[in-house]
């Protein structure tokens, strides 16, 4: 299989083929994976807010978790430390942008106070992090103790959202009953496509990078961060062609904040991530992008992010990647 992996890595057309078909698998794994464990968990009386919170929630993020993990075994921590912030990059300025563009977004009193705040302080732990070595650290970076830090500040995010939820709102998503054959069927295969999927992402971007002549930071801030932030594009871009835009703040939201506090937490667990060249960079543009979209709602009667709002996220994000593509 691996042999076989590697001759199609060898050609620049297959190589690219690699590349999209692990997206797909991607994709198509983590929709299979939450359909399945959803009506699992629902067969066994988990109501539809505790599913949202967990399943949901960790199947959403699964292409950026497969990623870090497959990764880390290969010792690639550029890549798993590019991944989180491109995609939260992309999440914000572009997703966020695009969508404001398309469609106004207007934002909950508490999201303003308490959820895109969680947001910002993910981006400022993460800076910090980056920027500070503790005492008993060798090299720069997301230490183990960032790590934990970033897995009980989840808790704490988890705890709020669990508190704050409106149970006649979280009871509306009714999940759909399906046959116990049917719900393993797409347990199993949302697992294989993900493993597969994320293997030939990892091999095919550090392939990529050696071909281009470019770091694996770059790849994974580019090409592997666009392809695991496709669920959240598709679902923000639709919620904003059928005007239901306020879906499109909350996925972003949870999704940046997940991001973080989660799959960072548990790499940055599990193997320290030191620091790379132009990681300042990109630290303090996530946390600039989370405060710009914070002003942005609080300084404007609706409350809401408006299509210069989202021009302005777009215009920040060209000039930023140019910078970065131009200095790697």
């Amino acid at each position: 299989m691996y042999q076989l992996l590697e001759s199609l890595l060898a050609n620049t057309t297959t190589l690219v083929m690699v590349i999209v078909f692990g997206f797909v698998l991607l994709t198509l794994g983590a929709d299979w994976l939450v359909d399945g464990a959803s009506a699992l968990a629902k067969r066994f009386g988990v109501s539809s807010l505790v599913i949202g919170m967990t399943v949901v929630a960790f199947g959403t993020s699964m292409p950026e978790f497969v990623v870090n993990m497959l990764s880390l075994s290969e010792g690639q921590t550029d890549l798993a430390l590019t991944n989180i912030l491109g995609s939260n990059l992309i999440n914000i300025f572009v997703i966020l942008g695009l969508t404001a563009v398309i469609c106004p977004i207007s934002s909950q009193r508490s999201s303003r106070t308490v959820e895109i705040p969680m947001m910002v302080l993910a981006g400022v732990v993460v800076l910090v992090a980056v920027a500070v070595t503790l005492p008993f650290e060798t090299t720069p970076g997301m230490s183990r103790v960032s790590g934990i830090i970033l897995l009980l500040l989840l808790c704490l995010f988890m705890y709020y959202t669990a508190k704050s939820a409106n149970p006649d709102v979280t009871e509306m998503e009714v999940v759909p009953s399906m046959p116990l054959w049917k719900v393993l069927v797409l347990v199993v295969a949302g697992i294989l496509g993900l493993v597969a999927g994320g293997e030939m992402v990892v091999r095919g971007a550090v392939k990529a990078a050696y071909k281009l002549g470019v770091s694996d930071a770059v790849v994974g801030l580019t090409i592997v961060a666009l392809g695991t932030s496709l669920p959240e594009l598709a679902t923000s871009v639709v919620a904003a062609y059928k005007k239901n835009c306020d879906l499109a703040l909350g996925n972003i939201i949870g999704s940046v904040s997940f991001n973080v506090f989660f799959i960072l937490g548990v790499s940055a667990t599990v193997m320290p991530l030191p620091a790379y060249d132009g990681g300042m960079v990109d630290c303090i543009m996530v946390t600039l992008g989370a405060l710009l979209v914070w002003l942005a709602v609080l300084t404007n009667r609706r409350h809401e992010l408006n299509r210069w709002h989202g021009a302005i996220l777009l215009a920040l994000y060209a000039v930023y990647l140019t910078y970065r593509l131009m200095n790697c």
